[in-house]
């Protein structure tokens, strides 16, 4: 799952254009206002990089600091912070009306092992023809799965017919 990293890169050393600057040095200590070429000599002499950390700032805050560790610590942080996400996922399980009992009790073993393993579960009644005339078999159908899993799971989203499926979302208790 290898996305484009958008963050915005901080402009160090020569890449700064501003002719003053606020600068703090490794330690977080304030050396003052001096200019550009005076901070940047300052951290080639520490063999460290000007980074410019508040652009905006008047006049604008530049920090003394090792940039590749920074980079690096940076991309750790985001890496944890990624591990530490929960995704949800919905599995779907799609019935007819007419569903006979076999099948029925077939797809509440199915619908009751996703929940166990973390997962939502969509029970889709879908109508074929005239089959939507008769709605209210569906919503019981739907009813009847909830009340056979209501051991295991909560109603995330009641009954609720779209075009030609009604369907229901259930989640692990």
């Amino acid at each position: 799952m290898g996305g484009v990293n958008i963050k915005q890169e901080l402009p160090i050393n020569e890449k700064i254009r501003f002719k003053e600057v606020q600068v703090i040095d490794e330690n977080g200590q304030k050396l003052g206002i001096m200019t550009s070429n005076q901070a940047l000599d300052m951290a080639y002499d520490k063999k460290l990089d000007l980074v410019l950390v508040a652009p905006n700032g008047n006049p604008p805050v530049c920090k003394i600091m090792n940039y590749g560790k920074h980079k690096f610590e940076q991309a750790k942080k985001e890496k944890e912070a990624k591990k530490k996400q929960k995704v949800t996922e919905i599995k779907e399980i799609r019935v007819t009306p007419n569903t006979e009992e076999h099948d029925f009790n077939f797809k509440v073993k199915n619908a009751r092992k996703f929940l166990e393993d973390g997962c939502k579960v969509k029970i889709t009644v879908r109508f074929r023809g005239r089959e939507l005339n008769y709605a209210k078999a569906g919503e019981n159908l739907l009813h009847k799965f909830s009340d056979a899993l209501a051991d295991v799971s909560n109603l995330d989203k009641k009954a609720v017919l779209e075009g030609k499926n009604m369907f229901i979302i259930l989640s692990k208790k």
